[in-house]
Order: structure tokens, then sequence, then C-alpha cells
């Protein structure tokens, strides 16, 4: 094999990489996820990511072999992927076009997850993310609740944390202290919508300490109006202009230090800044609506 491997890189050295890559994971074949998911990224000499939210299944590996288990956000989509399974995804990090030899990389390595999550079923989802998942159908969901001992008439509130699984809260227990969105309580029917709204009120939350001040647990039925600017304001568009007024206000704040002026000179060097006054009602009301759109526009 290893003259044949030799001819053939003689003659056509893209071809003989195809060819080495193949062999590379048919070697691996039945050694399970991480060595494939290694191997990828060893041989595109990127990190290589595979995910399966059926079988909570999330690896990212970088070329030198060190592997990570922690929730992956969706790929960049300029980054080659392929599906596996029906359900799982793996990726190279690096833009596209990749050329022949990363192509193979990502089709073999594709090709050996398939076989090894077809010889594996996939085990049944959590019973909150079945409950809460809006490609299932509703009598699927409540017959599911029936064997929980949950009736239809059962009122659940989802919890969408900041990292990990969504969870079912019975009215008036306790969240807990992660920062985490917290959908209206629902019969079980309707607990897809509850977790939505968890998911928005999510994008309201913050640290809580150090740079990033506020609220850890946001409850969407307290957000009222403001919740369904979750839906039109992505992380990384451009601010608006009292967002931007906003972060004037911020950068010349640390440069100048305007907590030691009296209270009536911050005031209304703030109020310079920001365009607007802050005294008046409609002032006020502007100033907490542009603070919570600034919010939106932060990353994760």
């Amino acid at each position: 094999m290893r003259e044949l491997l030799g001819r053939i890189s003689a003659l056509d050295p893209q071809a003989g990489d195809a060819v080495k890559v193949i062999t590379y994971f048919d070697r691996l074949h039945g050694t399970g996820l991480e060595p494939l998911v290694r191997g990828a990224a060893a041989l595109s000499g990127h990190p290589a990511a595979l995910t399966d939210p059926a079988r909570a299944l999330s690896l990212r590996a970088l070329p030198d072999g060190r592997l990570t288990r922690t929730p992956l956000p969706p790929p960049d989509p300029a980054w080659p992927t392929a599906t596996a399974a029906g359900t799982a995804l793996l990726w190279l990090e690096t833009p596209a076009p990749t050329g022949p030899v990363l192509d193979m990389v990502l089709e073999r390595a594709a090709v050996a997850v398939c076989d090894h999550l077809e010889r594996s079923p996939a085990p049944a989802p959590p019973l909150a993310a079945l409950l809460t998942d809006p490609g299932r159908g509703e009598d699927e969901r409540l017959a599911a609740a029936h064997r929980a001992g949950l009736g239809p008439t059962a009122r659940r509130a989802a919890l969408a944390p900041h990292r990990g699984p969504v969870r079912l809260l019975a009215p008036g227990e306790d969240p807990g202290t992660d920062r985490a969105g917290l959908g209206p309580a629902m019969p079980i029917a309707d607990l897809p919508a509850s977790l939505a709204d968890a998911r928005r009120a999510l994008r309201f939350t913050a640290r809580g300490e150090g740079a990033d001040p506020g609220p850890r647990l946001v409850r969407a039925e307290h957000l009222g109006a403001l919740l369904p600017l979750a839906d039109t304001v992505a992380p990384g568009d451009a601010p608006p202009r009292d967002v931007a007024a906003l972060d004037r206000v911020a950068r010349t704040s640390t440069a100048l230090g305007l907590h030691h002026s009296t209270a009536q000179q911050g005031l209304e060097r703030v109020e310079r800044l920001l365009g607007w006054s802050v005294r008046t009602v409609p002032g006020r009301l502007r100033l907490q609506v542009a603070l919570h759109v600034r919010r939106l526009h932060l990353p994760d």
C-alpha cells in the first residue's frame, strides 16, 4: 500500500494526498467520535467541530489535538460543513473555498461520523427538550407529558439558560442563580411558545458583574412590549443613533471620570453627549429603550 501511495503521489500530489486522507480515516474506523474530530483538525490544519442536538453531542478539536466538549454556537456561514446521520453537523473553521484536500478531509470525516452514529442510536431526548420542541407534534408532546405524570392542563414555564439544557419550572419554582431567560407559565401544548419567549428574554440578560452589569435572570412577562425587540436586533448589527450616543457617554465617562463632577454638572454633560434631555418623561423612556437595545447589540 505504501508503494502504491508513493507512486500515486509522484504522478499527482493532490491525488496522493486524497488517498492519504482516505487511508487515515479508514484506520480510525470504530475508534469513536473524538479521534475522528481530532483527525479532521489535524489533517486540515484548522479547528474542526461536531454537533448533534439529538444526541447532545458537542465536540471541537484544535489541530494540536486539544479537544473540548462545551456547547458550540452554529458555524459561520462561510465555513465548509457536512451533515451526518440526519442531525449531526461537522465543520472546519476556515473560509471557503477550501480546495480538494480539505474537501476530502471533511467528506471522509463525515462518512466516518455517519457510520459511527448509525451504529449508535440516538437516546430519547430529555423531557423538557421534547415538550418545548416545536418540531414535535402536539399529540407526541402530550403523550410524553402523560407518561411523565403531567396532564394537559398542567402549567410549566420554560427556562432558557445561557449555558446548558432547557428546564421546565412549576409555577413559583425557584429558577436558581444561573444566567437565564424565563418564559411565561403555559399549558403543556403551548410550551414551545414559552421557550421562544424565554430565549428572547435571555437576550436581555447580563453577566451581572464588572463591565457587564445587569440582571442575570430576565422574565419574559416583565419585558412586555420590549420583548419583540429581540427578534429585530441582532448582535453585530450597526447600532442606531441612540445606542451610539450611549457608547459615547460610556467612553467619555471612563476617560474623564464623570463621577468626580457634581450631580448637576454630570447630568448636563451626559445630556450633551446623548443629544436629548433625560429629565423629562419621554427622555427617560427613550433612555430606557436605548439601554435595552444596546444590550441586544452586545455579543453573548
